[in-house]
């Protein structure tokens, strides 16, 4: 069993930047694909990034392409999410998740195709 742990959520003005960690216990992430996800009350859970197990694929939602950045360090078993220059719009609970197979295939990456999800960090962005 997988435990994902998410952190380095806040409350920041547009403009400015977080780094999410997502910590990983129960297994290695090593192969294994990652991925955040962004939900706000009343919407479904919206495909933010992915990253392949290597870390050298990566591929991003249109509304935040070239001002977030997901990476990973698989030494510490952990994978980070970048958020610059943020919008009110990027306000949400923002979610990593793990898959139990070795590959995922996408685009697109939707919410069914992930097996285990943390609990979330809350990112708020006022205007």
């Amino acid at each position: 069993q997988v435990q994902l742990v998410e952190s380095g959520g806040g409350l920041v003005q547009a403009g400015a930047s977080l780094r999410l960690s997502c910590a990983a216990s129960g297994r290695t992430i090593i192969n294994y694909p990652m991925a955040w996800f962004r939900q706000t009350p009343g919407k479904e859970r919206e495909f933010v990034a992915t990253i392949s197990e290597s870390g050298k694929a990566t591929y991003y939602a249109d509304s935040v392409k070239g001002r977030f950045a997901i990476t990973r360090d698989n030494a510490k078993n952990t994978v980070y999410l970048q958020l610059n220059n943020l919008k009110p719009e990027d306000t949400a609970v923002y979610y990593c998740a793990t898959t139990r197979n070795t590959y995922i295939t996408g685009p697109p990456y939707n919410a069914g195709m992930w097996d285990y999800w943390g609990q979330g960090t809350q990112v708020t962005v006022s205007s």
